[in-house]
């Protein structure tokens, strides 16, 4: 057994505490891709300040800014149109199985509903993107977990998931008329209003005859990559670190729920918020933020940002009085 002296000792455990600090800077800390050159350039001052570790030189940052800004202007001489009508592939029959497994999990109808849909190869690199950032170490961790050379399968899973593994999650009564969750998860959010009965409530006691039960859910959505196809353009609703790791692996098409919107009406009803606020800045704009930018270093800002988690709190409040009978 080796005897550390005193020094040798104070030694090494200042050493496992300098590492145990790295190692919790390095969980707390992200790297992040966020496109430049666009909508606005208080915006990309207010996300890098807000966001970054170390504090930013905002005179350099704007510079960049312009510079991008200028290569988007370029852009849209260069590139006007290639937006338009991106590759958009049927299914083979091998993908059959897999299909009918996906139809089968009952989060996919609910959610896509409203204007015609179906399950398509997109062409990765002409999506539209409304997300201004990536979280580079997320995507680097899925692109290793799929490995060199995912397979057919492999990827359409990763797209198009059945099974649905749950993220970490975090819960608890915080007041008498308050939940709060969190999770590392970004797709932790709200999922509605349940009404209940008594049938569907076990092993959970209650201070009298129950009659009914209101639930406030919360969760997670279907978490499919999916997009909305309108006037020749298909817009990237979720999955935009699946679509930059696949990519970033040499994949060019991958498998998307795509719904298709025939006018602004149904843009508005299934368009992500950002589309649904400023929809002829996608729609009608000369080159819009593409996927592809993310990988143009004269587009991106690379920097070491703070790790945030989601949280979603629940309130609600109860209100008994006596009423005149009828």
């Amino acid at each position: 057994m080796t005897v550390l002296n005193d020094h040798e000792e104070r030694a090494a455990l200042l050493a496992a505490s300098a590492n145990a600090a790295e190692d919790r800077h390095a969980a707390a800390t992200v790297e992040t891709i966020l496109l430049a050159g666009r909508p606005s350039l208080r915006g990309f001052l207010r996300f890098v300040d807000r966001n970054a570790i170390a504090s930013p030189d905002r005179a350099a940052l704007a510079e960049e800014w312009q510079a991008a800004r200028e290569h988007v202007r370029a852009l849209e001489t260069a590139e006007p149109g290639l937006a338009e009508h991106p590759e958009i592939r049927p299914l083979g029959p091998e993908y059959e199985p897999l299909l009918i497994e996906l139809l089968k999990d009952p989060a996919v109808r609910p959610g896509f509903n409203f204007v015609p849909t179906d399950v398509a190869l997109v062409e990765l690199d002409r999506l539209v993107v409304f997300q201004r950032h990536i979280d580079l170490t997320f995507a680097r961790h899925l692109a290793e977990t799929l490995g060199p050379a995912p397979s057919r399968d492999t990827i359409f899973r990763t797209c198009l998931p059945f099974d649905h593994p749950a993220p970490p999650v975090e819960w608890s009564r915080v007041r008498r008329d308050r939940f709060v969750f969190v999770s590392p998860s970004n797709d932790l959010r709200y999922l509605g209003t349940m009404s209940l009965q008594s049938a569907h409530i076990t092993g959970y006691p209650v201070r009298g005859t129950l009659v009914g039960a209101v639930g406030l859910g919360v969760g997670f959505g279907g978490n499919f990559l999916n997009a909305v196809y309108a006037e020749n353009r298909l817009i990237l609703t979720n999955g935009s670190h699946r679509a930059y790791a696949l990519r970033s692996l040499g994949v060019t098409h991958a498998p998307c729920i795509v719904q298709h919107a025939s006018n602004r009406d149904e843009v508005d009803l299934v368009a992500a918020e950002d589309v649904r606020k400023a929809p002829d800045y996608y729609l009608n704009g000369p080159r819009p933020p593409l996927l592809r930018d993310y990988f143009d270093p004269k587009l991106r800002k690379l920097f070491h940002a703070r790790r945030f988690l989601r949280q979603v709190t629940i309130r609600f409040d109860v209100d008994e009085a006596f009423i005149p009978a009828v």
